[in-house]
């Protein structure tokens, strides 16, 4: 019985948190705190700070820490799974659906006009990076990790992982 409250309490507030992790704290905390009183107020936000310090999303980190006190490591995956499992439901869907109608000239139209939308999102993203780092470290260090990054990625075919760990030992050897 525990693993299925384990599961409403998590699956109800990803159908419900409009917004993502953040929005549904509150709906957590009520599932959690109010109705199947695993936590108390205190212990809660005494949770909610520990996840924010951990790098990942919010509402698995949540998810997994109360899933397993209250059911060991199959409430952990249990809660984690029912927190993105509306998510991943409403993705089956809407792409089976799109694929169902992928020879319809809307649809058609509809994925040229995304194709820009993501390329311009992405680019914003990019520019974010550049002009935090330019901030951070300065116009030299960030063009020389960057032509880097091209070199390995585009030109020797590095593994992205690899990349990124190696830069990360730049940045705590030469940086910090």
């Amino acid at each position: 019985m525990i693993y299925w409250d384990i599961f409403l309490a998590f699956f109800i507030p990803g159908i419900l948190g409009y917004g993502g992790g953040p929005a549904s704290i509150p709906l957590v905390e009520n599932e959690v705190v109010d109705r199947y009183e695993w936590m108390t107020v205190n212990e809660f936000s005494e949770m909610i700070a520990l996840a924010n310090g951990l790098p990942g999303p919010i509402a698995t980190k949540m998810a997994g820490y109360i899933g397993y006190e209250q059911g060991g490591i199959m409430g952990s995956i249990i809660g984690v799974f029912a927190t993105v499992a509306p998510s991943l439901i409403l993705m089956i869907v809407l792409l089976s659906l799109l694929m169902k109608f992928k020879s319809s000239p809307r649809v058609k139209k509809m994925t040229n006009l995304v194709k820009p939308t993501i390329a311009v999102l992405l680019g914003v993203m990019t520019w974010g990076f550049i002009s935090n780092s330019y901030e951070g470290i300065g116009w030299l260090q960030t063009l020389l990790i960057a032509a880097a990054a091209f070199v390995l990625l585009e030109k020797m075919k590095v593994h992205p992982v690899y990349v990124i760990g190696g830069a990360l030992v730049y940045g705590a050897v030469f940086l910090a």
